[in-house]
């Protein structure tokens, strides 16, 4: 009986051992590939041409640990190593830039790749390309990205693309946005606007699902489906399951940057006003996660 005694105790000891070092492990690869918020600063895009260090300085008072990039930078126009200072002065680091094709074209490349390190930003990410949902320009778009991807890897850069709602029209019995990512190598960023494609009728949560470890830096943007009524397009007053969604995000996606976008200001708020909003609300969602 004490031999079976002492082998029991053993074996609970050993048990709940391994169980510490699971739970240690768990909770230190979710502190790992934690998300940092970022906004996308086409959200306040006339006050960052008017005010571009102001408009920052606001945005870090409201905890925002980056912005991402939306080609206006103000009087600091075409001087990274300014712009650089004033993140810097500010604890803001660069989550990405959205840039255009042509910005990365052979003759445009050298100076577009130098002018975004200097920013730290490591993730270029073509916003908008109407090839996107075209039968074959979309094959210039996969062919385009698959050239860029080689093209910056040595360098420690990422290309991407970013969705709108067309991107989830039908082709070739999926959508184009499969066909994106299904012919193009993992390393290149699918940015999900989540508005967008909640617009489009599609599942946000799926998507990240479907194509794992890719979505390394995504849009929380709130775009409400037509005919949707007593909701706002704001984060937490919307239709989106933002919890689920940043928990796929975290455990198959591989996100880096949940980047807030506010395109519309309902009830009179001022832009900054509906991005504070936005990031009030996505804070509440997070402290449940």
């Amino acid at each position: 009986m004490k031999l079976l005694k002492s082998i029991f105790s053993k074996i609970i000891l050993t048990s709940i051992f391994i169980a510490s070092i699971g739970c240690a492990n768990n909770n230190q690869g979710k502190s790992m590939i934690s998300p940092q918020l970022s906004v996308q600063l086409w959200s306040v895009k006339d006050e960052v041409k008017a005010d571009f260090e102001g408009t920052l300085k606001q945005l870090a008072e409201m905890g925002f640990a980056g912005v991402e990039f939306a080609n206006e930078f103000g009087k600091f126009s075409g001087d990274a190593k300014a712009i650089r200072n004033v993140l810097d002065s500010l604890s803001l680091k660069g989550s990405g830039a959205h840039v255009s094709f042509e910005q990365l074209n052979d003759n445009n490349f050298d100076n577009t790749v130098k002018f975004y390190q200097t920013l730290g930003v490591e993730m270029l990410i073509v916003g908008w390309d109407e090839r996107a949902w075209h039968p074959e320009g979309v094959k210039e778009v996969v062919l385009l990205l698959n050239k860029l991807s080689k093209k910056l890897a040595p360098l420690g850069l990422k290309t991407g693309f970013h969705n709108h709602d067309h991107e989830f029209d039908r082709f070739q019995n999926s959508t184009y946005w499969d066909y994106i990512a299904e012919n193009t190598p993992e390393n290149v960023v699918l940015q999900q606007d989540v508005g967008w494609t909640t617009y489009a009728g599609k599942d946000p949560i799926a998507y990240v699902e479907k194509y794992p470890g890719r979505t390394l830096t995504t849009h929380y943007k709130v775009k409400l489906p037509e005919g949707t009524e007593g909701k706002l397009p704001l984060i937490g007053q919307d239709t989106i399951d933002w919890l689920n969604l940043t928990k796929a995000n975290i455990a198959v996606g591989g996100t880096l940057w949940l980047v807030v976008e506010q395109e519309e200001y309902p009830n009179g708020l001022t832009p900054l006003q509906a991005v504070e909003t936005s990031k009030k609300g996505l804070d509440k969602i997070l402290k449940n996660l």
